[in-house]
């Protein structure tokens, strides 16, 4: 009888625990995503490390988790042929991924292992530091960065153009996350926190020249209703176009190289674009001659000057690196992913986080896909996802 009622105690001290330090990560997030993005990868496993007793795989879970852990495995073997060879800890890719995987994993089970009422409490904190950022995103877009370039003179001097940069790639955590971040506020305010963080992301995007995270306003809210309006059928279709985006993505370039002039259309868009299509150009160049197991794992930094660090295209640099194997369990990820979202009803978590994963995917084109911030941000996803599940149903 004592045992089972320390037990209880214990779990109880657990829940309770897990749900402070979700309330702590709830306030960074907003700072952090302003003013140091790259530190998402420090927050989140720093919450799975003071979490690890709360980690579990459920049933509903071990698709995803075995699907993970293959794609770590095939990772690490493909370092064995690939050419780059890191030269310190601090940029060995596969070691990272090894602590990433279980940490993140620590994070997101914090999520639903938490005190009901606290995580309520972090939600709530989320949304409104995430409003408070769009308002913020909003004032640097009437300043053009002032506050910005105030902040950073305690620390490091910053050159203006540097700083409205910086304030436009903010841009791309709120806009990833902000459906998710919304769910979280009390019921009457919840329109209008998402209207706040909408338009700081607009405004600031457009204002300092960021193209998606524009784009992502308006995808996000078309998939958001479609979710919203067809429960059972929108999630796998999503599920099946983002199966299809990874394993088609060298054919469909080399389509559009094939039968377009290709050449032409990089001279007739911008220059950040033009360099892309470039990378894409030679990656599916060197994906064609090992197709099958890739180049292993960051080799995507061994093929300059056709390709700076890596293809900007997360797809594209899947296959590069690991080949049709590693294509196909990216595929499998996302197909499990979004096909766990398909419900007999409507369900605004299940659509918001619909709405940021296919985000995410949008977003995947700026990025190399092992870059931790980037990692981070889709496991926050993740935890908001799990976070927002555990309410009542809304």
């Amino acid at each position: 009888m004592s045992r089972g009622l320390t037990a209880t105690a214990s779990r109880d001290l657990l829940s309770v625990w897990c749900g402070w330090v979700l309330i702590g990560a709830a306030v960074l997030v907003a700072p952090i995503g302003w003013l140091w993005p790259l530190g998402f990868s420090g927050l989140l496993a720093l919450v799975g490390l003071l979490c690890l007793p709360a980690v579990r795989i459920s049933d509903q879970d071990r698709p995803a988790a075995m699907i993970l852990f293959a794609g770590l495995i095939w990772a690490a073997v493909s370092t064995t042929w690939s050419p780059y060879h890191p030269s310190k800890p601090g940029n060995n890719t596969i070691l990272k991924l090894a602590f990433e995987l279980p940490l993140y994993w620590s994070a997101i089970s914090a999520a639903r292992r938490a005190d009901p009422a606290l995580r309520t409490r972090a939600l709530q904190v989320l949304a409104f530091g995430c409003a408070l950022f769009g308002l913020v995103l909003i004032e640097e877009t009437i300043t053009r960065g002032a506050a910005y370039k105030y902040l950073h003179v305690f620390y490091e001097p910053i050159r203006g153009d540097l700083a409205e940069s910086n304030d436009g790639h903010s841009t791309q955590v709120l806009g990833l996350i902000w459906p998710l971040a919304a769910l979280g506020a009390p019921s009457r305010l919840m329109p209008w926190l998402a209207l706040v963080m909408a338009a700081g992301v607009g405004a600031a995007a457009m204002a300092f020249g960021y193209d998606a995270p524009v784009l992502g306003l308006i995808l996000a809210p078309v998939v958001f209703l479609m979710v919203w309006r067809w429960p059972t059928l929108t999630p796998r279709l999503l599920a099946v176009v983002a199966a299809v985006l990874f394993l088609s993505m060298p054919a469909v370039i080399w389509a559009v190289r094939h039968f377009t002039d290709y050449e032409a259309l990089r001279h007739a868009l911008p220059m950040t674009d033009a360099m892309r299509l470039g990378y894409w150009s030679h990656a599916i160049d060197w994906i064609k001659l090992r197709p099958l197991q890739g180049w292993g794992l960051e080799a995507s930094r061994m093929f300059g000057p056709g390709i700076v660090l890596h293809p900007h295209n997360n797809p594209l640099q899947v296959w590069l690196e690991l080949g049709a194997i590693g294509a196909i369990t990216a595929a499998a990820f996302w197909g499990v992913v979004l096909s766990r979202l398909a419900r007999p009803w409507s369900n605004m978590t299940a659509a918001a986080s619909a709405a940021c994963c296919s985000v995410y995917l949008l977003f995947g084109v700026n990025f190399g896909v092992w870059q931790e911030w980037w990692l981070a941000l889709g496991a926050l996803v993740a935890l908001l996802t799990v976070a927002n599940a555990q309410r009542p149903v809304r």
